[in-house]
């Protein structure tokens, strides 16, 4: 049973490839995605094998406690084997699975270009409210200063849809249009929309200690905001994202090798995901550590400001770094 949760912020600075293997259209290797809605995800196994690496890599204690036991016992075997060699194998040895649970990392924030203020934290009113379920999974009764705004609904022959923005916001023309990409939206400021950037920046953007570049990214946020209707929310995080072209050389002609010209799909620098971070009690015999104990331990990897981690693909052409933050630790 799970006895408590927090969450794990990931911010990309450089492009992040997490990928589905080949794809059906026009881009040889595109990302992970959901089924029904199509945005942008990041399955939690992979998420959990990094973390599992990188506790091995600082030799963090209990191990096999937060991720289960890494020994497998060959049933196959021991067929033949003598009762000595059967007594031998203690309780403590036996697998167990691990009492750690990572879920899917999900979209909160996505870059778009902007004509004013270089680019814009989108997100939707249905990422938000998904958000929202997504943090008050298991509490009773969870406190935030803000709730989501209600989606607006434009009139049939509107020119331009409607887009929430902070006041003041950066993105906005004299005639209040926000343009992103090439499309245009009718800019509205929300109070409610001020406190979520707000909240977004205290809370969720990773921390870089006390420097003048933390200060900056926290500003963006609240400067740079927008809701944009769920639909166009969708469009952007289907094709606003960034596409590269990669090829592999033939070193003695110089030419692309036969069938090693590819296309690669990338979350761009800047986008922000959220993944759900559960606990149960210890599974391990002889070991009493409660699930606020599992993710006491398991959150002091990545827990100092301008920790990263590399997910996806590419490591060593710089894809794929991420910062990290962790939430606020709620037991049930």
């Amino acid at each position: 049973m799970i006895t408590a949760t927090r969450m794990l912020y990931l911010y990309t600075e450089t492009p992040l490839h997490v990928g589905t293997g080949s794809g059906l259209s026009n881009i040889d290797l595109p990302i992970q995605r959901e089924r029904t809605t199509q945005y942008p995800m990041i399955q939690g196994s992979g998420i959990k094998g990094k973390l599992r690496a990188t506790a091995e890599f600082e030799k963090l204690p209990d191990l096999d406690i937060v991720f289960g036991s890494s020994r497998s016992i060959d049933k196959s075997s021991q067929a033949d084997t003598t009762t000595s060699i059967e007594s031998s194998t203690s309780e403590e040895n036996k697998d167990h699975a691990g009492a750690l649970i990572v879920g899917d990392a999900r979209i909160l924030l996505f870059p778009v270009r902007s004509l004013n203020g270089v680019f814009a934290y989108t997100t939707s009113f249905d990422v938000l409210n998904r958000f929202v379920r997504d943090l008050g999974r298991g509490q009773a009764n969870l406190q935030l200063d803000w709730s989501v705004p209600i989606a607006q609904k434009d009139e049939p022959a509107a020119e331009h849809p409607t887009a929430l923005v902070t006041s003041p916001s950066e993105l906005t023309a004299h005639d209040n249009t926000l343009v992103l990409e090439e499309f245009s939206f009718k800019a509205t400021s929300n109070e409610q929309l001020d406190k979520i950037a707000k909240w977004l920046a205290q809370n969720i953007h990773p921390a870089y200690g006390n420097s003048t570049e933390g200060h900056y990214w926290q500003e963006k946020i609240k400067k740079s905001l927008v809701i944009l209707p769920n639909d166009d929310f969708r469009d952007f995080v289907l094709y606003a994202t960034e596409v590269i072209t990669r090829v592999q050389i033939e070193r003695e002609s110089k030419t692309v090798k036969e069938g090693h010209l590819w296309t690669e799909e990338h979350l761009p620098t800047d986008t922000l995901l959220y993944v759900p971070i559960y606990a149960t009690n210890s599974r391990k015999n002889g070991y009493s550590k409660t699930g606020a104990d599992i993710l006491q331990i398991a959150s002091s990897l990545n827990s100092k400001p301008g920790s990263y981690l590399q997910l996806g693909g590419d490591e060593t052409v710089g894809r794929g770094i991420v910062r990290t933050r962790w939430g606020i630790l709620q037991a049930f």
